[in-house]
């Protein structure tokens, strides 16, 4: 599922899968913000490690 990200070449925000790949252009992009998706990850592995601390008491 693509994420509405800013592409800094083309100074747009665009729907960009988390492997660069842009749905608006229909090529990959190289110089996007991928904070979103970082974010997401960070998000999973946090509620990951909560779990496996509950799953440790």
């Amino acid at each position: 599922m693509s994420k509405w990200c800013y592409n800094y070449d083309s100074g747009d925000y665009e729907y960009i899968e988390r492997d660069g790949y842009s749905v608006d252009r229909g090529e990959y992009v190289y110089n996007w913000d991928d904070s979103e998706y970082r974010r997401e990850e960070e998000e999973r592995e946090e509620e990951a490690r909560r779990r496996e601390e509950e799953d440790r008491w």
